[in-house]
């Protein structure tokens, strides 16, 4: 079989609007040169589309006109390797999801723990951040949450009542376990994100794990986020101001 058609083969299993690579349509590296004409070609007619060097996508009509890959679906090579997830969206991005800004950014921030992602193309942008803990499929969701509370007071257009309200529901979702997790994780952050995790626990009812973070806090730190009782009540008993 030549090489176009076991691309075009490969290219049949792989769903419009899909992100692929090399690797993912088998490829072998002394293949690579002849496959890159094979690819060039089925760009030249449309078949497929290049995002960045190795990275392409299948485009699909509809009556709006072409259909784009999604944002996450564009990020998801720089968020896996061999498979595994070694990294999670992070910054205004993430913020935005949640609800905590309107504001939508132009360079997306990648944190991940051994690896410094860094991309800078026209059409994508990728700062890197910084992981605490190594990065799992099973626990990027509890950094997500501790990275909104670690920058809670640097969110950019963040209503600071709206934003408490925001979180407490996100703790409130999470089950016994999860909170386990999620506070445990919190060790490795800085101290003041153990403060407002303890606060906003506590806030919710929660009780069994906040004595760990407290007892992992200097009992004489104060921490200036800009939340006072009325927005938090247990604000005061974390030394938050």
């Amino acid at each position: 079989m030549n090489i176009t058609k076991k691309i075009e083969e490969k290219l049949n299993t792989i769903k419009d609007g899909e992100i692929f690579t090399y690797k993912d349509l088998s490829i072998k590296k002394e293949e690579y040169q002849s496959a890159a004409k094979s690819i060039e070609r089925l760009i030249k007619k449309g078949t497929i589309k290049r995002i960045s060097p190795g990275l392409f996508f299948k485009p699909r009509q509809t009556v709006f006109g072409e259909l784009l890959p999604k944002e996450e679906e564009i990020l998801k090579p720089y968020l896996y390797k061999n498979g595994n997830r070694i990294a999670y969206i992070t910054g205004i991005y993430l913020y935005n999801k949640l609800g905590l800004t309107t504001q939508i950014p132009q360079t997306i921030k990648i944190a991940s723990r051994n690896k410094e992602i860094k991309v800078n193309k026209s059409n994508l942008k990728i700062k890197p951040a910084k992981s605490y803990v190594d990065v799992t499929s099973k626990n990027y969701q509890y950094l997500e949450i501790l990275d909104a509370i670690k920058d809670f007071n640097k969110i950019p257009d963040l209503d600071t009542e709206k934003g408490i309200k925001i979180l407490l529901n996100i703790l409130k979702e999470l089950n016994q376990e999860e909170i386990k997790k999620i506070a445990k994780y919190s060790l490795e952050y800085p101290p003041r994100t153990r403060a407002l995790l303890g606060a906003l626990l506590e806030e919710t009812g929660i009780k069994n794990e906040i004595e760990d973070l407290q007892e992992s806090l200097n009992p004489l730190s104060k921490y200036s986020l800009g939340i006072n009782k009325e927005i938090l009540s247990t604000a005061e008993n974390w030394k938050i101001r």
